[in-house]
């Protein structure tokens, strides 16, 4: 029987195989936390469920999003589902014992 080592991250409970990837999913979570809280704390009305989504879009982006910010606008139009992706793909989805 093979043992393999997977790290859980608390905040969603996602599982990855390895520890680089499990950190940098749960530093992107964090920063969608904080910027979820930014957003409700500074709009009015805003559903929660919305506001999370933005948070988590926000920050699975910050690269382009900062580049943008530094005067490249069109870095948030730079192919952002292939990033998506590719970033979804290092998370296991399910374990099953054998």
């Amino acid at each position: 029987m093979a043992v393999i080592a997977v790290w859980k991250c608390d905040r969603d409970n996602s599982m990855f195989t390895n520890k680089k990837d499990a950190e940098e999913h749960d530093k992107m979570l964090e920063l969608a936390e904080n910027i979820t809280a930014l957003i409700e704390s500074n709009i009015d009305g805003i559903d929660e469920k919305h506001s999370e989504a933005i948070g988590i879009l926000l920050s699975k982006h910050r690269e382009n999003l900062a580049k943008a910010c530094k005067g490249k606008p069109e870095a948030l139009l730079d192919s952002p589902l292939e990033e998506a992706k590719a970033s979804d793909n290092s998370v296991v989805t399910s374990i099953t014992a054998a």
